[in-house]
């Protein structure tokens, strides 16, 4: 799933008559870049949630038969949030593992390691996490020597072991038990906020997947700039 609802205010006025993944970025809508990601390790079922500036994400994307995945869209009316898009397309998510990635990240991810790591551990969610100067800002994502997430955003207040702080990046992979844990469909919460923290104070299988490759966040003019400066220098991006 393609978390794609966002109002991007921040990137306004580009965003006042287009949603924020169809903002072009070195040459290509945002949202190509998740979809091409997913594509490279042969996932090519995919749900996308609408709602600012949704027809025109509906009718620039279809189908997707032209990227080589097969597209779904939950609309949303009102914007439900992270934990509220995913529950809303609970019943499009089926009863297996599933990733969910923002809309408005660009990452170089090895997806087969990911899901091979979450699968091994039999985690409940397993977050990539990575190491920023501003992650402090982001809200800290804290494991234990076995990658096992034991604070998140602060809760606990105190934890016995010793800790690695991260920021979360914007993508994870889920099990469905992760539905258990939040309200009904139609609710508007985040996952981050609400859903996480439950689940760790439930004692439930969280863990990290620390990753120091890649990764930009379209959030803003100046991140969109810079992103484009990076696409520019370097290589493609190894599933382009």
């Amino acid at each position: 799933m393609i978390l794609a609802a966002g109002l991007g205010t921040r990137l306004r006025p580009l965003t006042l008559d287009r949603p924020k993944p169809l903002v072009d970025v070195h040459g290509r809508p945002l949202i190509e870049y998740n979809l091409l990601l997913l594509r490279r390790y042969g996932i090519v079922d995919v749900i996308i949630n609408l709602h600012h500036q949704g027809d025109a994400l509906r009718a620039a994307l279809g189908s997707g038969d032209t990227l080589g995945v097969r597209i779904v869209y939950s609309p949303e009316d009102p914007l439900l949030d992270t934990g509220g898009a995913i529950k809303n397309a609970a019943s499009l998510l089926g009863d297996d593992d599933f990733l969910v990635l923002n809309g408005d990240t660009i990452i170089d991810l090895p997806l087969d390691a990911l899901l091979a790591a979450h699968r091994a551990r039999r985690a409940a969610a397993t977050l990539v996490l990575r190491h920023d100067p501003e992650q402090q800002r982001y809200g800290l994502v804290e494991i234990d020597g076995e990658e096992r997430i034991r604070r998140f955003l602060g809760r606990p207040a105190e934890v016995e072991t010793a800790l690695v702080p991260y920021m979360f990046a914007g993508v994870h992979v889920l099990s469905s038990r992760v539905l258990d844990y939040m309200p009904d469909p139609g609710t508007t919460f985040s996952i981050t906020r609400a859903t996480y923290p439950a689940m760790l104070a439930a004692d439930e299988g969280l863990y990290g997947f620390p990753f120091a490759g890649f990764w930009r966040v379209i959030d803003t003019a100046a991140d969109l700039a810079r992103a484009n400066a990076i696409l520019e220098e370097r290589p493609p991006l190894h599933f382009l």
